[in-house]
């Protein structure tokens, strides 16, 4: 068991995270990174990118979260394997406990542990991850242009999800597995009224099939009232069932929303506790996009810079008035 110390401590490799420690780096704040259980987040896991700015053409997730990495590293950041089991804010120092027992120290933290998307739990749903079945029609629905796509959900993230699929696409139906749809009036009156899309009510997925080729080719449905089962042709599945931060750490010790998603001074990564930061999906659950973590991450780091700053200035009138 071992004590690291650093003027900003980040929780989470993600774009955010990393974001954050390439500008706290360059700053000459020294931090350290603790990757977690998915180091570089959810890109990890994601295949083709083709909106992150800066690469004309396709890129991979993993690569993209190398690259990251090694910038951040490059410019002085210290790059931890470890998971974060607890975390102490009550100052002055903020501390985060690894699993191993190693205790990691920072004058300021960084939150970036990011979401998950829910998932259905269904058979095929994780094999055909990225050959048709996606969690994020922003991210993947350009590769679904001119195709037919499904929807499966009825909260206002799904209902959102197919009204951007129409961007770029003609054939969109949405599957809910009840007879009226929970999102927000306004959005079910756009998508009903949006000829692009159908809805099919009462039906839950029970597995996503391949077809020849490896990739999505149907749903098997059940309806919820009857029982049958029938089979859906589509080329893409959006599951659109809403996403879970990753705040566990934190409940008690931080405000969340309803949701769990931590909250911040709007306009910045600022909690209620100074010099304790929130960027990425753990406290956005509105774009959820790579680049707007990464954005959020840059502020944090910048907003750190400041409050150090501002802290060690005060620190050095209050001895000189002495």
């Amino acid at each position: 068991m071992a004590t690291h110390s650093t003027r900003m401590l980040i929780i989470g490799s993600g774009p955010a995270g990393l974001s954050a420690a390439i500008y706290g780096a360059r700053a000459g704040m020294e931090p350290i990174v603790v990757q977690g259980l998915q180091p570089g987040g959810q890109l990890t896991i994601t295949t083709d990118v083709e909106n992150y700015p800066g690469f004309r053409d396709v890129i991979q997730g993993p690569w993209l979260m190398e690259e990251m990495q090694a910038q951040a590293e490059h410019v002085g950041t210290r790059m931890l394997w470890d998971t974060v089991v607890s975390v102490d804010l009550s100052g002055p120092k903020f501390t985060a406990t690894g699993d191993g027992g190693d205790v990691y120290e920072g004058d300021t933290m960084v939150i970036a542990t990011g979401a998950q998307a829910k998932w259905l739990g269904v058979p095929g749903e994780q094999e055909l991850g990225g050959k048709g079945v996606s969690a994020c029609a922003t991210c993947d629905g350009f590769f679904f242009r001119g195709k037919k796509v499904a929807v499966i959900g009825g909260g206002n993230t799904a209902v959102e999800e197919a009204l951007y699929l129409t961007n770029h696409s003609d054939d969109v139906t949405l599957i809910h597995r009840r007879d009226s749809l929970r999102s927000e009036k306004i959005l079910q009156d756009r998508l009903l009224a949006n000829p692009k899309i159908s809805v099919l009510w009462n039906k839950t997925v029970a597995s996503f099939e391949a077809g020849t080729d490896g990739a999505l080719a149907s749903l098997r449905l059940v309806d919820t009232q009857r029982g049958e089962e029938s089979m859906f042709a589509t080329e893409g599945a959006f599951v659109a069932i809403g996403h879970a931060p990753s705040t566990e750490l934190f409940k008690g010790k931080l405000e969340m929303d309803a949701n769990g998603y931590l909250l911040v001074e709007p306009g910045t990564p600022k909690t209620a506790i100074p010099g304790v930061f929130a960027c990425g999906d753990v406290m956005d659950h509105v774009y959820r996009q790579a680049v707007t973590a990464a954005g959020t991450g840059c502020m944090a780091a910048l907003d750190a810079e400041r409050y150090l700053a501002e802290r060690e200035f005060a620190e050095r009138a209050k001895v000189a008035a002495e």
